[in-house]
């Protein structure tokens, strides 16, 4: 029989009853004949009551002893379930993530699944059980050879359900929670946000990148890398909630179950060309204007960087296919002309990027990319990030080099390594949900040399502090010293340590310092169809400045579309993107 992974939340295991209902839940499924492996968390809020009891007796308690601490919670969720399925006549055992086999790097509170020793598993599997595990813990080793409990950190649970879905080679996994399960935006912020029928993990991993916390990063991550189909359903009626999807078909290696490779493939693509608008005015809808015309004009934009400057004007920069440079130029001149800005066109550029789950929520890869491509003494055009890819436009004629130094740096073989890959046409909506994230700042490194290094030095800096970035905005504009201006956009809390991170760098540049900008908010588009349907930026851009909303930064990747705008306009921004785009009718 298949087996089947599912996975109860807090509130879904917060009661008696509830658990009871789990249990005719479960009992149900394996009426259908699969093999069941049972993950929850801790009930309700034992997880935070249990914190806030630790801080009562230390103000800072060794992280050690939380996890021993945390780590009881899912042990009264997972016995009291195996009772009450025993109690309807359900063979069913409990396990902890030691008892289970999972093991972990040896990290407290924060630690990654290394492997999952599957066999005493299979075996109870085998035996007619159904096997109920504590989610959100694992063991690991210490250094002298004994065993230590480790919890995985937040949403750890939902990693530990699709870390076992994919060592087990589960026919799915069903993650239930308090909702039906993955909607267009955040229903506490928009009314009429809709259920999704259907979302690519990459696309969900831009989704929860950015706030959306139906799933874990982590999680997704694993689905992705493995293949896991996984589904986010309510625990409180049979809808059939969100599939998740992923084309990978990589197996469980012997590098680390979560620590294998962050980037699984680079590509390089030629024959584009950018297009630098510059003293642009810092006022709504100019953004809108230009790639509204753009899109008539049925040319595709690709990437698109706006940064932000002192006084009142603005840079957008944006890459075209060499065959459209001409038009893109005439279209762009038109309105550039009536605004009193200056645009300068560049050719035989060609765009670099890594993919890969989640390579932006781990600091240091962005780094290690401009570090080999530095090393290799080519200069950075433009970056642009997403949480599955980062991009950069270099010269056509060091295309190869730095594809080939890159391929080398990350370990990538052939089958991973692409050229010019034909256009993938992907199927789907041009935007499928929209995200807004209020926790976050702007900070800007002003006159930084303009050279190779540059990046990979700042990013390298905070990678060491553990500071992930969420963008990265490389200005446009070259001062007379030769300088350029790079833009971060971070967590709040995060803003301490990366002045602390860069100020021994900073030092080493005469003139460079920093400046922290107004408090802000990120609104962001994603689709997996944005790539095929040129306009999808122009739309977004006229939907805000329609609202009077100006726009102070852009960045874009293949499937999502960013803007940051003042903090105060953001869920009017977040409501009027998300309507512009039929999201509040249409079931995606």
């Amino acid at each position: 029989m298949a087996i089947l992974v599912q996975k109860f939340g807090g509130t879904s295991v917060g009661s008696v009853e509830r658990i009871k209902a789990v249990a005719q839940r479960i009992a149900a499924s394996r009426e259908l004949g699969h093999d069941l492996v049972i993950v929850v968390s801790a009930m309700g809020n034992t997880t935070d009551e249990l914190t806030a009891l630790a801080k009562t007796i230390s103000p800072n308690p060794p992280q050690r002893e939380m996890d021993m601490l945390l780590s009881t919670g899912e042990q009264v969720s997972i016995a009291l379930l195996s009772m009450a399925l025993n109690e309807i006549g359900i063979p069913a055992v409990s396990m902890t993530g030691a008892q289970v086999g999972i093991i972990t790097e040896s990290a407290h509170g924060r630690a990654r699944i290394l492997e999952i020793k599957t066999e005493r598993i299979k075996t109870l599997l085998e035996n007619g059980q159904v096997v109920v595990v504590a989610g959100f813990q694992g063991t690991s080793l210490s250094s002298g050879g004994t065993a230590e409990i480790t919890t995985l950190g937040r949403g750890g649970s939902d990693t530990s359900g699709v870390a076992l879905a994919a060592a087990l080679g589960a026919e799915a996994c069903e993650i239930y929670t308090d909702v039906p399960g993955v909607l267009t935006s955040d229903p506490r912020k928009v009314k009429d946000a809709q259920l999704m029928n259907e979302v690519s993990c990459d696309e969900m991993l831009e989704l929860a990148s950015l706030g959306a916390a139906v799933l874990h990063p982590r999680a997704v991550e694993i689905a992705r890398n493995y293949g896991v189909t996984l589904f986010v359903r309510s625990s409180w009626n049979e809808a059939p909630g969100t599939k998740l999807t992923s084309k990978s078909e990589r197996q469980v290696g012997h590098d680390g179950l979560e620590l294998g490779r962050p980037v699984d493939g680079v590509e390089l693509v030629e024959n584009q060309a950018v297009i630098a608008i510059s003293q642009l005015p810092d006022e709504p809808g100019i953004a809108a204007e230009l790639f509204e015309g753009l899109s008539k004009g049925g040319i595709n934009v690709d990437l698109i960087i706006q940064s932000t400057h002192e006084g009142k004007s603005n840079d957008i920069t944006f890459t075209v296919s060499e065959k459209d440079l001409a038009a893109a130029k005439m279209h762009a001149e038109a309105i550039v002309q009536s605004l009193e800005g200056k645009i300068t066109t560049e050719d035989s550029m060609s765009k670099l990027s890594i993919s890969g789950a989640g390579i932006m929520g781990r600091p240091g890869i962005a780094a290690s990319l401009f570090d080999t491509i530095s090393r290799a003494g080519i200069n950075l055009r433009l970056i642009a990030t997403s949480e599955v890819k980062v991009s950069c436009v270099i010269k056509k004629s060091l295309g190869n080099k730095a594809l080939r130094a890159v391929a080398s740096a990350f370990e990538l073989d052939d089958t991973q390594t692409l050229m010019n890959p034909e256009d993938s046409n992907i199927l789907g909506p041009e935007v499928r949900g929209v995200a807004l994230d209020i926790d976050q700042s702007q900070l800007s490194v002003l006159h930084v040399p303009d050279k190779p290094g540059t990046a990979a030095a700042l990013c390298a800096a905070m990678a060491e502090k553990g500071i992930i970035l969420d963008a990265i905005v490389q200005s446009e504009r070259v001062h007379e010293d030769n300088t350029r201006d790079i833009s971060f956009i971070l967590q709040k809390l995060s803003l301490q340590k990366a002045y602390e991170a860069l100020g021994p760098l900073l030092a080493l540049w005469p003139g460079a310092h920093l400046k922290e900008g107004p408090e802000i908010a990120r609104i962001s588009a994603v689709g997996s169809g944005m790539p095929s349907m040129p306009g999808t930026a122009g739309r977004m851009f006229r939907a805000l400045a329609n609202a009077r909303i100006n726009i102070a930064m852009i960045a874009t990747s293949e499937i999502r579309t960013s803007c940051v705008v003042p903090a105060k306009d953001g869920i009017k921004a977040l409501n009027a993107v998300h309507k512009d785009f039929n999201l509040d009718k249409v079931k995606n």
